[in-house]
């Protein structure tokens, strides 16, 4: 409709969707509406907020509204329809519709510059309070029961407004009305100790569990080596990475290199632990033997008033400024701990003092993790302050449940033309975890009002989320799980035609019921084919060999008809000398994984022969990367086939050593990658090239493989609204499902 057509007494019926429910959209266009002087009403409703207005400038308010929204709103259509003039007065804000929703709970987002500000006001009443919110920030997601997104359908509930609180959350003028998380010292939650007696046990070196947003989060100074060992020795946690949280933006410089797109993510609401190249000046057990670290600024009010008060202290005067670790509460590699007396009673062995607060959290969520690789960010775990904001699809779509893989766990569910992927989960190799992941799913089904049709799940029988799907009584899909890496990142682009993808990853049962990992696959529709793969190792022991980077090391030794030099090279470990005997035998298990390619180069240059964390062998072989080569005919491509064999035999030389190894197998193995798809475009005349699996976490493989086929004239597409690890499968087990349903339809409606 065109503004122009608008009379003096038509009255305007809108109806606008997307992240419009707690996130202060009423209030603004109420704000908006008595500016123009027009009356009507604006509530919130199952498609997202519906207003009516009329007067004389209802078309400026209509050209003005998707411009000046709230922070954290975000339209996606608005539909304007003519209806009979009421002749009314007022502008008032209504109570919520019923009905069917399609609508959803936005993601979690971090304290406001004004709630800031207000933190750290002696005159203010919310002054040092650390639950302040408003319709700006604050927990969503996390709190949130049901829709419509309303105080009595939240976890606040169980705080009565005190009259102060009453007053703003009344007013329209005022940007905590209907801001359902908020609070104040006089009525809202309380922490169960003081910031004064945290900064404290920080500073004299103890580790401390807090209640965060999504879940409990570990601290300790990370510039305490012994505070840092004795978190790791506490949790378990071996080798594994920890985060670290600084006070501000400004103090990002003292320990991390950082351009301008990671201070942005940084400084965004979501406030993700971003990696970034590491100065090298904090505790060493930070990070033992990786160039990166993982940063984040403060989230919670909790965060700000922790470094407010450390600043405060003597232990920290002026230079260098504090910094501390933050790590998830998941003891013995369970999901996130959100209950107060869980906290209390699994956490005692780790934590020297436990802070706990009377808000409970409905859904947990770990912080996510992001990374710039190619000049763009890519997931690497997808969780608070994204989830469960919804990707657009190319076309609307039947509900699906798509359940996932077994480790870096998420689930979809899709409505109409949007798909829901949950939080990060976690590996689904305990009870607890199996129980998070089906709460998950109850949860996310609910709060989207969604009945799917069908579940879509991976190949592998083991999987629990497989046994899940065959428990469920419900039509069943089943997805490779290849094609559901490449199928997520089509999804998210919406791309339509055909696709090359070349698939980078771990393992995954393929089609042919074997142990696949390294694809190079056509993709059109729902129909995928392999059209190439690495070429096939042994790995000795079965899945022993992917924990055990020595195992895959000597199959390549035993490939290259040096057997002999098995036992000397890895004397260290107990079962060295009889590896060649196991590898002689025909009929052991094989692989074509890529990930085991890195496992085997890591072990061969001496770097990790065993692995104390998934993904350490290759993440540390990244990190000793200064410079790539390229071998010249360093691989051969028969049939489809990429061998690396001539790679391999010059990786074992005498005068190669572990930087210059990594360089060379990291250029090497990136421009046989490219050179593979470049012949496999000309034979199909297929240019576009999706990019994904779990190795593409690795930034300097993704840049230069993208480099590489940007250059050779191909279109390549990367994962950046889901991980390229198997934290993005659900969304292409979902996607390949949605296409198939609507093949087999169409091909009934063909047959009738």
């Amino acid at each position: 409709m065109s503004a122009a057509t608008i009379c003096d007494r038509t009255r305007l019926r809108v109806r606008v969707s997307g992240a419009v429910q707690g996130v202060g959209f009423r209030p603004y266009v109420y704000g908006l509406a008595t500016r123009y002087g027009l009356a009507g009403f604006v509530a919130n409703g199952p498609e997202g907020v519906t207003i009516e207005v009329e007067g004389g400038r209802a078309s400026e308010f209509l050209a003005t509204l998707p411009l000046e929204a709230p922070p954290l709103a975000r339209i996606d259509h608005i539909c304007v329809q003519e209806t009979a003039a009421l002749a009314t007065e007022k502008f008032s804000i209504g109570a919520s519709e019923g009905g069917k929703l399609s609508t959803h709970i936005i993601a979690d987002a971090a304290t406001c510059g004004q709630c800031l500000s207000e933190l750290f006001d002696p005159e203010n009443r919310h002054y040092l309070y650390p639950f302040i919110s408003c319709s700006h920030c604050g927990p969503r997601y996390t709190i949130a029961g049901r829709l419509p997104y309303d105080r009595h359908n939240t976890v606040m509930k169980a705080f009565r407004l005190c009259a102060a609180c009453t007053a703003e959350y009344a007013d329209p003028a005022s940007r905590r009305f209907h801001a359902e998380a908020i609070a104040c010292p006089e009525c809202g939650p309380r922490l169960s100790h003081g910031i004064n007696a945290i900064v404290a046990a920080i500073a004299g070196g103890q580790v401390i569990a807090i209640k965060g947003l999504g879940g409990y989060q570990l601290l300790c100074d990370a510039r305490n080596q012994d505070a840092v060992q004795r978190l790791r020795s506490r949790k378990q946690r071996r080798q594994k990475p920890f985060a670290v949280m600084l006070g501000s933006i400004e103090c990002v410089n003292e320990i991390a290199e950082a351009n301008a797109l990671e201070l942005a993510l940084l400084e965004s609401a979501a406030r993700p632990i971003v990696l970034l190249t590491s100065r090298k000046c904090l505790a060493p057990a930070i990070a033992p033997g990786l160039s990166r670290v993982g940063v984040m600024l403060p989230v919670a009010p909790l965060h700000h008033l922790i470094f407010h008060a450390l600043r405060s202290t003597g232990a920290w005067i002026a230079e260098p400024s504090p910094v501390i670790v933050v790590t998830s509460a998941n003891p013995c590699g369970e999901p996130l701990l959100i209950d107060n007396a869980q906290a209390l009673r699994r956490l005692e062995a780790i934590a020297d003092l436990v802070v706990t607060h009377d808000r409970d959290i409905l859904t947990r969520a770990d912080d996510s993790v992001v990374a710039v690789v190619a000049g763009r960010s890519q997931f690497i775990r997808r969780a608070r302050g994204y989830a469960p904001e919804p990707i657009q699809l190319a076309q609307s779509v039947p509900p699906v449940l798509a359940v996932g893989g077994a480790l870096k766990s998420t689930v979809t569910i899709t409505r109409d033309n949007q798909a829901f992927v949950s939080q990060h989960i976690g590996d689904l190799n305990t009870p607890e975890g199996i129980r998070v992941f089906e709460g998950t799913i109850q949860h996310l089904a609910s709060i989207l009002d969604v009945e799917p049709v069908v579940i879509a799940h991976d190949l592998h029988p083991d999987m629990a989320s497989t046994r899940f799907a065959q428990a469920s009584g419900r039509a069943l899909i089943a997805v490779q799980h290849h094609h559901a890496h490449a199928a997520a990142v089509i999804a998210e682009h919406g791309h339509a035609g055909p696709a090359l993808a070349l698939v980078l990853d771990g393992h995954g049962v393929g089609s042919d019921a074997g142990n696949w990992g390294g694809e190079l696959l056509l993709c059109e529709g729902a129909m995928c084919r392999r059209i190439g793969h690495l070429a096939p190792l042994q790995m000795p022991g079965g899945d022993r060999a992917s924990r055990e980077p020595w195992r895959m090391a000597s199959a390549i030794l035993h490939w290259l008809g040096r057997g002999n030099e098995i036992a000397p090279r890895f004397a260290a470990q107990r079962q060295a000398r009889c590896i060649s005997a196991l590898l002689d035998q025909s009929g052991g298990a094989t692989t074509t994984s890529a990930g085991r390619l890195f496992d085997a180069v890591a072990a061969l240059l001496g770097i990790v022969s065993w692995q104390s964390y998934e993904g350490e062998a290759a993440i540390k072989l990244e990190a000793l990367v200064r410079r790539t080569a390229i071998l010249e005919a360093g691989w051969t491509i028969d049939g489809g086939v990429l061998s690396l064999r001539p790679l391999f035999a010059r990786l074992i030389a005498d005068d190669i050593d572990a930087a210059g190894g990594a360089g060379l197998f990291h250029g090497t193995f990136a421009a046989a990658c490219v050179d593979w798809v470049m012949r496999s475009a000309r034979t199909t005349g297929v240019n576009t090239v999706v990019l994904s699996g779990g190795c593409f976490q690795n930034a300097i493989l993704m840049d230069e493989i993208w480099r590489g086929c940007c250059a050779a004239g191909l279109t390549p597409l990367v994962p950046q609204r889901v991980p390229p690890n198997d934290g993005g499968l659900s969304l292409g087990q979902a996607w390949i499902a949605a296409l198939q349903i609507a093949e087999q339809s169409s091909a009934s409606e063909g047959r009738g």
